[in-house]
């Protein structure tokens, strides 16, 4: 997929997205006193991905369009699995993204008791028991979507006998699997999520808020929407998936709102297509995999999806968000192209990284009739497609290098670069011509001897002479060495996942990583000004891609991270 151009989102292409259509009906009735109110509730077991991205995005762009505001809550149910890693990571990313939460960040742990009140208010009404059953022998019983379940034996238990036992599991007398609280619907349901769910589990695990204060702890299913209520959101904007658990959500609001005063606010559920990238995994389970067996150096290694892992890349959070903008919201699945990601990327760092000179697989130029130990600076400029980011100098000297793909013996006609007798210009300085060659035993090119042209350089009678080939190059005496580390795509199949005879391992992609131990790169790279608002350092390489410095970085070994090539090659690789 390409696109020449991308044009910033108007008010007028926002509404055209269903969610706000469906808000500004809303609105128009006077709902919930006018106001708009969302939430980001994320569960803290891993790290985000870009798929989060895009429902940061939605979140926090309907806060901000309509006025009101994003709560940022965490969706802590399940002590198993949760870290305060995690919790610390989300919000990075968010804030990395450019949103920010109202007030401070909200955990479904704080709900935890008022949660245990309004189970106990169902068990009152009849409406939830306890069951003794196994999560096998219940799950045996749900039925089919065209088949009614079986009654628990264990349905028809007294108000009294399980009020008694849904305390004594909080104190903690039962054993992990024995009981658990389940809602009491309607076993007929052709909604299977309506079939008596659960509500609560024994869970004797610590918790990283609570501590060891609750050995039981509610369902995602019965704390979603109460969390909502209790924040007064007034949106909650969740994935296609939920849509089929809606009608749960009502009916606990439903049952729990009961001969009570009619609230400020009630949350209502829209759902929209969750984000869907080809040649990318995007289930926390099995990017959790790819980190625990060592596929990848971490959530943010520079070839995972997770947010972490495209910051570390150099991803810029404003293409994230041009790229949020640019695929919208849909009701139906679909999969988007990984190039359009990357477009948006090069895209804003067109405009907004410097560009600098650096070889990395180097061939030695002797520039013969250029004097020796001369050394003249050449006034180069930091960006073409911003004058205000100024201009730097950078060293000529005798000795330089260049890419070795920009020699070729007895070249083509149509091979613009440098062969023997040919002209080509070393950008920002002279006109060079190849007068010959020096290889070693096996034939590779050690040196290539060129003379100049010295009335060629900017300024003078002969800088205006034309010739096909300009070539970038780095003083040799003057460059300095760097690391530089290629990530390409993570997976060689455009579905990884999507295949049902074969685990999603299977497709990765042997050459995701290649790592250039020297790389030539001019002296003073930094007086280009990489400036962006992350602190990260990003830079166009000349004619070889986008690259950012890695964290891991140091003054003994600086290490660069290939963020985007120039141009999309990959759709070439599928022909």
């Amino acid at each position: 997929m390409s696109k020449e151009h991308i044009e910033t989102p108007t008010d007028e292409t926002l509404k055209s997205n269903f969610i706000h259509q469906e808000i500004d009906k809303d609105l128009q009735e006077n709902k919930n006193q006018g106001k708009v109110l969302t939430r980001f509730p994320p569960e803290p077991n891993g790290y985000l991905h870009i798929g989060h991205a895009k429902s940061i995005c939605l979140n926090f762009g309907l806060g901000k369009h309509y006025n009101g505001a994003t709560n940022l809550r965490f969706d802590d149910t399940n002590p198993v699995k949760e870290d305060v890693e995690y919790v610390d990571s989300i919000k990075e990313d968010v804030k990395w993204l450019g949103f920010e939460w109202q007030g401070e960040p909200r955990f479904t742990s704080d709900y935890f008791d008022q949660l245990y009140a309004w189970a106990v208010k169902l068990i009152k009404k009849g409406k939830a028991y306890v069951d003794d059953q196994s999560a096998e022998q219940i799950a045996s019983q749900k039925g089919t979507p065209t088949e009614p379940g079986k009654e628990s034996p264990f349905r028809n238990r007294s108000v009294e006998e399980n009020l008694d036992l849904f305390e004594r599991m909080k104190n903690g007398e039962f054993e992990e699997g024995e009981k658990v609280l389940r809602a009491k619907i309607d076993l007929a349901s052709p909604n299977m999520h309506m079939r008596d769910p659960l509500m609560y589990r024994i869970l004797k695990r610590h918790h990283h808020r609570t501590g060891d204060k609750w050995c039981i702890y509610p369902m995602y299913d019965f704390a979603h929407g109460q969390g909502d209520f209790v924040e007064g959101i007034t949106h909650s904007i969740c994935t296609l998936e939920f849509e089929v658990h809606r009608p749960l959500y009502n009916w606990f609001l439903d049952q729990i709102l009961e001969g009570e005063p009619a609230p400020e606010a009630r949350p209502r559920q829209i759902e929209f297509a969750r984000l869907n990238l080809n040649y990318t995994v995007m289930s926390k389970r099995k990017l959790l995999q790819l980190v625990n067996e060592n596929y990848v150096s971490g959530w943010d290694d520079p070839r995972m999806p997770t947010i972490s892992g495209l910051r570390r890349r150099g991803y810029t959070p404003a293409s994230v968000r041009r790229f949020a903008d640019e695929i919208g919201v849909a009701k139906r699945e679909n999969v988007i192209d990984v190039s359009l990601l990357e477009h948006c990327v090069r895209e804003d760092l067109n405009k907004r990284a410097p560009r600098v000179y650096a070889v990395m697989n180097p061939v030695k130029v002797i520039i013969t009739n250029y004097p020796e130990g001369q050394v003249e600076w050449m006034e180069a400029i930091n960006n073409p497609e911003d004058e205000s980011m100024g201009t730097r100098t950078l060293p000529f000297s005798r000795e330089i290098y260049i890419e070795r793909e920009d020699f070729m013996e007895n070249a083509p006609k149509k091979f613009f670069r440098m062969d023997v007798g040919r002209e080509v210009r070393l950008k920002n300085a002279y006109i060079v011509k190849c007068e010959g060659i020096e290889k070693d035993e096996s034939g590779e090119i050690t040196e290539i001897h060129c003379t100049y042209d010295p009335n060629t350089k900017s300024g003078m009678e002969g800088s205006n002479r034309k010739v096909k080939g300009t070539l970038h190059w780095v003083s040799i005496e003057h460059s300095k060495t760097v690391q530089v580390k290629q990530y390409d795509r993570l997976f060689m199949d455009e579905a990884p996942d999507g295949h049902k005879d074969k685990e999603f391992l299977e497709f990765l992609n042997p050459d995701s990583l290649s790592v250039i131990d020297n790389c030539y790169i001019e002296p003073n790279y930094k007086d280009a000004g990489a400036n962006f608002e992350d602190g990260i350092e990003r830079y166009q390489f000349q004619r070889l891609g986008y690259f950012c410095i890695d964290k891991d970085s140091t003054e003994k070994q600086v290490i660069f991270n290939r963020t985007v090539a120039l141009r999309d090659s990959w759709s070439k690789k599928k022909k």
